[in-house]
């Protein structure tokens, strides 16, 4: 594509001379720059590149302007581009402005004035901001082609396993112009629905996960290595501990069995991340991560899962789900739970068509004008309604309790408060899911009053409970009654640990109840189901595994 361009606005022309002067030095090579002392004048210089086909990756407005100001001005500017970052220039005194504008407009950053050195205060931040930027636009595509039909549950999994990987896509309905004109020359019938087609031309007609992520490079072949560590799952304690243990020199392997993040990947936005005041995707967290992890040289393998642990003496064998063998001296299990599967009557038939578990990203662009519902009082559920509103025509959140005080933090109880097209129905349950093919109906009950009424509703979104992924371990690792693996001073209340341990020494904090297994993030007993506490879990995790392979 064309240079996009980096707009610089500032009425102070020795401060507008210096901004865009820094900018020129730093990224010239790739985006072309442009300032102006005026607001106004910048406005319609947009418009023209807007008409143009120009593309703009970033505004750098000084807040203080006699003409408008650098808030109004960003949010005039985000009619004409907004996928545009926003960076606020800001004197001291205005910073209580700034930091407003983050929650207000969405500002990705502001800078207090003078930036000097720029090498430490000024191209450290907007470097990250555009290679965010770079990472979720989306020019006239040129990629990976994925033609299917928008309720299919299988064209559900293929778009939640490349959104999931990073992997850019670019999605076209069975039904639309373009898709028609794809499958009339590539010879595509419905029965080979979905199917892809890769840039070099190449195509793969209803193809399985695997098949995809062989063809795209995800899952390479396992080393024939001793690992010091083999983590399971690349949430955020998986990968917390996969940069740790590289960083620390131990030989780390990580495997994943669906894509990494977790639930925590698929958020539309965290907020209260700590270091982060515009708050950040799961994905943009999800790609951070793993490029340090493989920056430091961890060993990634996705899609893949582990069925089975083995021992032999002081080495684990893990039993990939192809058959594979991978040895190793330690683990740490952060495989995380799933949601909750809903058993109502309609549920699992309509799941993928209309029903989705999580997945508020990937599907939203199908929700534009619709009725969405969403079942859950977390968090994750209140991310997703926030993110739906900006597609849907209205989304309801259904709660049995009577308010969301208890479940979901305050900071986004306020938000949603202030969204028109977000409705609140507490005391409320789902009893049936119609339709024919697709979702068309819900059939929800009033528990104050058992009354039932019947909705029309385009999509249905869960984010209930928390069910760990954990039928899948031997015997000899301890879980409580609800799956969660048990860890540390808690295995010695557990029944059966006499029987098991055989160390002359207690676990480790995280450790399992085999010696030289770990358990972290929110797979583990007693975790705290944050974010911030899994990346804490998980590279603590990795400082026991250095005490234990010190014993080996």
């Amino acid at each position: 594509m064309d240079q996009p361009f980096i707009f610089a606005i500032d009425d102070d022309p020795q401060v507008l001379r210096a901004i865009t002067r820094d900018l020129r030095n730093q990224y010239r090579k790739d985006y072309r720059i442009l300032s102006t002392t005026s607001a106004k004048e910048a406005l319609e210089g947009l418009l023209e590149l807007k008409n143009k086909g120009e593309v703009v990756a970033m505004f750098v407005s000084d807040q203080r302007m006699p003409e408008m100001e650098g808030i109004e001005f960003l949010c005039r500017a985000m009619n004409y581009f907004p996928n545009a970052k926003r960076v606020l220039l800001t004197a001291y005194a205005d910073t209580d402005a700034a930091i407003k504008a983050i929650n207000d407009v969405r500002l990705d950053y502001y800078l207090t004035k003078p930036w000097d050195p720029p090498e430490e205060k000024l191209y450290p931040i907007l470097t990250d901001m555009l290679e965010d930027w770079r990472g979720n636009y989306r020019p006239n595509f040129k990629g990976i082609k994925v033609i299917g039909y928008s309720f299919s549950p299988k064209s559900h999994e293929i778009k939640e396993f490349l959104s999931g990987n990073l992997v850019p896509f670019q999605w076209l309905d069975a039904n639309a112009e373009e898709a028609k004109k794809l499958t009339q020359i590539n010879k595509i019938e419905a029965k080979d629905l979905p199917a892809i087609i890769f840039d070099d031309g190449t195509l793969l007609k209803a193809p399985a996960v695997r098949d995809i992520a062989a063809r795209i490079g995800l899952n390479p072949a396992v080393k024939n290595e001793l690992y010091d560590v083999v983590i399971i799952g690349a949430g955020p304690a998986g990968l917390a501990a996969s940069v740790y243990g590289s960083s620390e020199g131990l030989k780390t392997l990580l495997i994943e069995r669906k894509a990494p993040g977790g639930q925590a990947g698929t958020s539309s936005r965290i907020e209260n991340y700590l270091g982060f005041p515009a708050g950040l995707s799961g994905a943009d967290l999800t790609r951070r991560a793993i490029t340090q992890s493989t920056r430091f040289g961890t060993d990634i393998i996705s899609p893949q899962s582990v069925k089975e642990i083995k021992t032999k003496d002081q080495y684990k064998i893990l039993v990939l789900e192809d058959g594979t063998e991978v040895t190793t001296k330690s683990i740490v299990i952060t495989t995380g739970v799933d949601y909750r599967q809903l058993t109502t009557p309609g549920i699992e038939k309509f799941t993928g068509a209309g029903i989705y578990y999580g997945a508020a990203m990937t599907e939203a662009a199908s929700c534009k004008d619709a009725n969405v519902y969403i079942v859950g009082g977390g968090n994750s559920a209140g991310q997703a309604a926030m993110y739906l509103s900006k597609f849907a025509r209205q989304v309801f959140i259904l709660i049995r309790k009577e308010s969301l005080a208890a479940t979901m933090s305050s900071y986004l109880i306020d938000q949603i408060d202030g969204v028109s097209n977000i409705t609140l129905m507490p005391c409320s349950e789902i009893k049936e899911a119609k339709g024919e093919t697709r979702l068309q109906q819900l059939v929800i009950e009033n528990l104050d009053n058992n009354e039932t009424q019947t909705v029309d509703a385009d999509a249905l979104y869960i984010f209930i409970g928390a069910r760990p992924y954990t039928d899948w371990l031997c015997k000899n690792i301890i879980k409580n009654d609800k799956g969660f693996v048990e860890t540390g001073r808690d295995l010695n209340s557990c029944v059966d640990f006499d029987k098991i341990w055989h160390n002359n020494r207690d676990p480790y904090l995280l450790e399992t109840s085999i010696p030289g297994i770990f358990a972290a993030g929110d797979v583990r007993a007693g975790a705290m189901n944050r974010v911030a506490s899994a990346v804490g879990e998980g590279s603590m995790a990795i400082s026991f595994v250095h005490k234990y392979l010190n014993e080996i």
